[in-house]
């Protein structure tokens, strides 16, 4: 089984990094959270298949907006949404 690797645009990192203080080298950490919830992007997904990966970042829950293509995880986006904690604690059956 091969390993999936990631990738982005820069020009779209640095707009993210300047929107949500967030790098996309920062966001692939979400990925590597054993309790990491998986979510298809429905309203994003008309010519592919693109996902949120909710998953903690350090001491909060990141967010993080991609596509999976022939082993490559590519990055669109990510932040520390309240929405994506929310789903996030429901899931993994988190109390606050």
């Amino acid at each position: 089984m091969k390993v999936a690797h990631f990738e982005w645009d820069e020009a779209k990192d640095k707009e993210n990094q300047e929107k949500h203080n967030v790098s996309f080298s920062l966001a692939q950490h979400a990925f590597f959270d054993p309790q990491r919830v998986i979510v298809e992007d429905v309203e994003h997904s008309a010519s592919e298949d693109r996902f949120y990966c909710i998953g903690r970042v350090y001491d909060g829950i990141m967010t993080v907006r991609f596509t999976y293509r022939s082993d490559v995880i590519r990055i669109y986006g990510a932040g520390y949404w309240r929405k994506g904690r929310k789903i996030y604690e429901e899931q993994n059956k988190i109390h606050r």
